[in-house]
């Protein structure tokens, strides 16, 4: 399992004006943005804990708008603006004050957080003199530094004592939560498991949308009814899949229910950001995600002769890293021998591809071919039937599987068959079939032929 702990970014996208004006986009260091704000709003005379519990405010609001995409969600192509009315004061060209340049440096990758929870904590805050409000007083920093205070007592004293600072936060990329393509039925993996979540808290508040039971990360049927009822509530169009229009609504109304970009949130718990499937797997690792991995590779590999079809189990191995490089190399990814997400995506959409395009001295094996995506109770088309044409074979030489109709349903006939594969096996009883037990399936039906 992964836990999605929030990356501090490299750079962040800065909107030079309020969020609805015609203002440009600008890239900017991470580092030079806090350090900006900062020599815009703190005089750098003010003592050295009042700068800091400044900082740490400024770096934590500034991380509470990216990790909640709060402008993404709402259709803008940036993270943040510059104005102070929405967001905090950025300069462009301004002059940068050292000392306050050194504790950016220092800090830049801490931020505040409250109780057990995992987003950066909205810190939202005011000058205090011309304008006052519920959170930090930028003056007011100064008197309890004076005080003898320390940078943590002093957000305490606004914030509440059940706040602290989360150090050494990972650094990386910003990568935006929409995974960059259209979940449907079928769709598997943490982008799954994050609408899901997402759906269940928002029925809350709004009780019409069908509850999901399913945990495993796989887009069901009852993931679809949960994702059209949200989209005919919030004027979506209506299709069951999420899209990047839908993707960015649910995560703006799960931001709002659970008032993340508020000072009085609800928050999130390490659990709610644990997810299934790892971010990348290497040497050493095991379990499911490697065999996917090995399926898809050693299917590609069967196709085209620049993978290495070599033998896998179910341990990232030597092998493993061969034919990881070998893809890698032939579709332009950093050779790393790593497989990473990204990796992950280009194997699904290159072996979706090829389902597409088989080339004809393969065509004796489409048939044997796994779709690609997950299959569940009450899908149907030429993949359902294939599946069960597999299955007729297996029940007719083996009197314990019970028999299908060949009629291109996933029907409560096929999902019985399943359910017993699954049993004699070893497979998760789940009734849904994925790529390895796909490879099974193939395996048993071509017995003694």
């Amino acid at each position: 399992m992964a836990v999605r702990y929030p990356i501090v970014p490299n750079r962040i996208t800065v909107h030079i004006g309020t969020p609805s004006n015609n203002g440009r986009n600008i890239s900017v260091p991470f580092v030079d943005y806090i350090t900006n704000v900062a020599s815009s709003e703190i005089y750098p005379t003010w003592p050295r804990n009042a700068l800091i519990a400044n900082i740490y405010a400024i770096i934590s609001f500034t991380l509470n708008r990216i990790y909640n995409e709060w402008y993404r969600s709402k259709g803008y192509n940036f993270d943040i603006t510059s104005s102070p009315v929405y967001d905090q004061a950025y300069t462009e060209n301004r002059s940068i004050f050292e000392n306050i340049e050194n504790i950016v440096e220092e800090i830049f990758n801490n931020y505040v957080v409250k109780n057990n929870q995992i987003q950066p904590y909205f810190t939202t805050y005011c000058d205090g003199r011309n304008k006052t409000c519920n959170g930090l007083s930028q003056w007011g920093t100064v008197s309890l530094a004076n005080q003898g205070k320390n940078p943590l007592q002093i957000l305490q004293y606004y914030y509440g004592n059940d706040i602290s600072i989360f150090e050494n936060a990972p650094v990386g990329d910003n990568t935006q939560g929409y995974p960059g393509y259209e979940i449907g039925l079928g769709s598997a993996g943490n982008p799954v498991l994050a609408i899901q979540r997402d759906l269940r808290r928002i029925r809350k508040n709004y009780p019409a949308i069908p509850d999901i039971n399913n945990t495993l990360g796989i887009y069901d049927q009852e993931t679809v009814n949960a994702v059209k009822e949200f989209q005919r509530i919030f004027d979506l169009p209506v299709t069951g899949i999420v899209n990047k229009a839908t993707w960015y609504k649910i995560k703006y109304l799960y931001t709002s229910v659970k008032k993340l970009s508020d000072i009085t949130t609800e928050g999130l718990s390490k659990d709610e950001v644990t997810f299934l499937y790892t971010d990348k797997l290497e040497y050493g690792d095991t379990g499911i995600e490697v065999e996917y991995v090995h399926y898809y590779l050693d299917a590609l590999g069967f196709l085209d002769q620049d993978i290495p079809r070599l033998p896998t189990n179910s341990i990232y191995n030597d092998n493993t890293i061969a034919m990881v490089k070998a893809f890698q190399q032939k579709y332009g990814l950093p050779v790393t021998g790593i497989f990473t997400y990204s990796d992950w995506q280009v194997l699904k959409n290159t072996y979706n591809k090829i389902l597409k395009n088989i080339p004809k001295e393969y065509q004796d094996f489409a048939s044997t071919l796994y779709p690609g995506y997950f299959l569940t109770r009450n899908m149907s088309g030429d993949d359902i039937l294939r599946l069960q044409k597999l299955l007729l074979e297996i029940c007719r030489k083996k009197k314990n599987i019970p028999g299908v109709r060949v009629n291109g349903t996933f029907d409560e006939l096929t999902e019985k068959s399943i359910y017993k594969l699954q049993s004699l096996y070893g497979f998760d009883l789940n009734g849904i079939v994925g790529p390895l037990l796909w490879r099974k399936i193939v395996e048993l039906s071509e017995e003694n032929n």
